[in-house]
C-alpha cells in the first residue's frame, strides 16, 4: 500500500529568485548589464519610476538622472565605484517617466560570475521623498524652537536690563525736575536741563521698546498719530537697517488716528523693517508709506470687517524669493519670506498677533527678483474722536489736590527711593522711607497715621505685589500704588492697585496719589 506523498513544486533558483523580485511592489529592482543598461525590471520599478518594462529594458539607467548629474558623469562614477568597491549607495533626485522628480535612495551591487568576472550590476532604488520631507519639517521645527528659546531668553535679558535702567532714568529724571525749581532762572541753565530732560525721555522710550520686546509692557490701546511715530522712528530704523539700506518715507499729513498700543506698534514696524532688512542682502531702499482707505476689495472683505482703515504699507527691494500670491496672510507662527539659512520669520508671526490685537491684519505680498510688501491695515480713527480722547485723558490739575499726607514710600533701590521721597516732600506731603517689605510692614504697625503707601512692584523676598497683599488684609482702607519699570505682575493681582510706570515725573506721582486716595 503506497502513502500519498505531500505534492512539492520543483522552482529552480532563477524561478524563486523571479518570483520574489516580482512580488516586491515598494521597491524598483532591476539589474543592469556592465555599461548601464537595463536588462530586468520588476513591478516595483514600473510602479516607482512609471516605465513598463517594454519601454525600458534596452535602455541606459542614466536616463534617471537629472541632466546635470549626467553632464557630470554621475551613472557612470556610480558604476565604476560599485566595481571596484563592491557597492554603491548614493541619495539624490530621480526622474520619473512623467518628469516628476523624487528623491531616492539607490544602491548599485556588482554581479559576477564563478571566475569573478563581471557580468553586471543589481539597482535598488527607494522612494524617500516622504521621509526626507519630514526630517527636513522637523529640522524646521526644531531650528524654530531654537530660535524662539532664543528670542525668549534675549526678551528675559531685555526686560531685566530695562527694569534696571528705569530705577536709573527714575532718579535722574526725577533730581532733574526737581533741581529745576530751585535753580535761579538763567536761559543756560535752562538749556542744559532741557536737553538732560529730553535725554531721559529717550532713553525711557527705549526701555519701553525693550519691555515690549520682551512682552512685559501692559498693554494700553490708545488713539495714536501714525505719521508722528513712524517719524519719530525713523532714526532708530536707520541704526537698525545699517549704512547700505536707505529709508524712504511717504506719511501724508492729516491722517486718521490709529486705535493701538504705542510700544507693541513701534515694535511691529521695527519687526518689519528687520525682515526686509535680512532680504536685502547686498543693499536696497525701505519704502514706508501710509494711506487712508476705504474698505472694500472683495478679497479682503473675508478677513476684515467693512470699515476705514489705514494701510501702513513697507516694501523692500530685495530680490526676495516667490512665498505667495497676494493678498497672503502671514498666520503661521514661523512664516518667513527670506530664504534657507536666514532667521525664523518668528517677527511676522509677531506683527501679526499685534495687528489682530488692535482689529487689523498684516499681509504680505511677495514676488521673485521683485521683494516682499508688507501691508499693515489698522482700523482708523477720526482726527476729531482721538482728539475728545486726549481731551479727556488730560487730568484736571485742580484735582490733584494741595492735602498734606503721609505717604509710605518703599523701594529696595536707595537712589529710587531717595528721589520719591524728594518728591513727595517737594509736593507738601510728609515721606516716610522703606527698603523693603518686611521694613514696610514694621512701619506701619508703629506708624498709625500713614495714608498712602507707594510701593515699587520688584523687590526681593517680598514683591510689590505680596506686599500690597498683606496690606490690605490687615488695613484695608489704606491706599497703596504699585510702581514698577516692568510691568510683569503674574496673576494679575496688580489690577486691585493703581499702577505707576517707571520712570514717572511729579505730576504724574501727584495724579496717581489723587486718584488714589479718591477711590478708597
Amino acid at each position: 500500500m503506497s502513502i500519498a506523498q505531500p505534492f512539492e513544486m520543483s522552482w529552480t533558483e532563477e524561478e524563486r529568485y523571479r518570483l520574489l523580485v516580482h512580488a516586491i511592489t515598494d521597491y524598483a529592482i532591476y539589474m543592469l548589464d556592465t555599461d548601464g543598461v537595463v536588462t530586468t525590471w520588476n513591478p516595483g520599478a514600473q510602479r516607482l519610476k512609471g516605465y513598463r518594462t517594454r519601454d525600458i529594458v534596452g535602455r541606459n539607467f542614466s536616463q534617471f538622472y537629472s541632466e546635470e548629474d549626467r553632464l557630470r558623469g554621475e551613472p557612470q562614477r556610480a558604476l565604476a565605484t560599485a566595481a571596484r568597491e563592491g557597492r554603491f549607495e548614493s541619495e539624490g533626485w530621480r526622474y520619473r517617466k512623467s518628469g516628476e522628480r523624487f528623491w531616492a535612495n539607490g544602491v548599485i551591487d556588482p554581479i559576477r560570475d564563478k571566475r569573478g568576472m563581471l557580468i553586471g550590476f543589481a539597482k535598488v532604488t527607494r522612494d524617500m521623498t516622504e521621509r526626507r520631507e519630514a526630517q527636513l519639517a522637523l529640522e524646521r521645527a526644531r531650528e524654530a524652537l531654537f530660535q524662539a528659546q532664543k528670542m525668549e531668553a534675549v526678551g528675559q535679558l531685555s526686560g531685566g536690563i530695562a527694569h534696571d535702567f528705569n530705577n536709573l532714568l527714575m532718579a535722574i529724571s526725577g533730581s532733574l525736575e526737581l533741581l529745576g525749581k530751585r535753580l535761579p532762572p538763567d536761559p543756560r541753565y535752562a538749556t542744559l536741563l532741557e536737553n538732560a530732560r529730553k535725554g531721559t525721555e529717550r532713553g525711557a522710550a527705549l526701555t519701553k521698546r525693550m519691555l515690549a520686546f520682551a512682552e512685559q509692557q501692559p498693554v494700553e490701546p490708545r488713539s495714536l498719530d501714525l505719521q508722528k511715530m513712524v517719524e519719530g522712528m525713523a532714526s532708530l530704523l536707520q541704526r537698525s537697517l545699517g549704512p547700505m539700506i536707505s529709508i524712504s518715507l511717504d506719511m501724508p499729513a492729516g491722517l486718521d488716528f490709529v486705535h493701538a498700543d504705542l510700544n507693541q506698534l513701534e515694535l511691529a514696524l521695527l519687526n518689519l523693517a528687520v525682515n526686509a532688512r535680512d532680504s536685502m542682502i547686498e543693499g536696497g531702499v525701505l519704502h514706508i508709506a501710509a494711506r487712508q482707505v476705504e474698505h472694500a476689495s472683495a478679497d479682503l472683505r473675508r478677513t476684515l470687517p467693512p470699515g476705514r482703515y489705514i494701510r501702513l504699507v513697507v516694501r523692500e527691494t530685495g530680490a526676495s524669493p516667490a512665498t505667495s500670491q497676494p493678498p497672503l496672510l502671514a498666520s503661521g507662527p514661523f512664516f518667513a519670506s527670506k530664504g534657507a539659512g536666514q532667521p525664523s520669520g518668528i517677527g511676522l508671526s509677531m506683527v501679526h498677533g499685534i495687528a489682530e490685537q488692535a482689529g487689523g491684519r498684516l499681509f504680505l505680498d511677495s514676488r521673485q527678483g521683485q521683494g516682499t510688501t508688507a501691508e499693515l491695515w489698522l482700523p482708523a480713527v477720526p482726527r476729531v474722536a482721538a482728539a475728545s480722547e486726549a481731551l479727556r485723558l488730560v487730568p484736571d490739575p485742580a484735582a490733584r489736590g494741595a492735602q498734606p499726607l503721609t505717604v509710605l514710600a518703599v523701594d529696595d533701590d536707595s537712589l529710587v527711593l531717595t528721589n520719591t521721597a524728594a518728591m513727595l516732600e517737594d509736593l507738601g506731603h510728609r515721606a516716610i522711607e522703606a527698603t523693603s517689605g518686611v521694613e514696610a510692614l514694621a512701619v506701619l504697625q508703629r506708624e498709625t497715621a500713614v495714608d498712602l503707601v507707594i510701593t515699587d512692584y520688584a523687590m526681593p523676598r517680598m514683591t510689590g505685589l505680596q506686599l500690597a497683599t498683606t496690606i490690605s488684609a490687615r488695613w484695608p482702607n489704606l491706599p497703596i500704588i504699585i510702581a514698577t519699570g516692568y510691568a510683569e505682575f503674574g496673576s494679575g493681582g496688580a489690577s486691585m492697585h493703581p499702577v505707576l510706570s517707571k520712570p514717572f515725573l511729579q505730576r504724574e506721582l501727584a495724579d496717581a496719589i489723587s486718584n488714589a486716595i479718591e477711590s478708597v
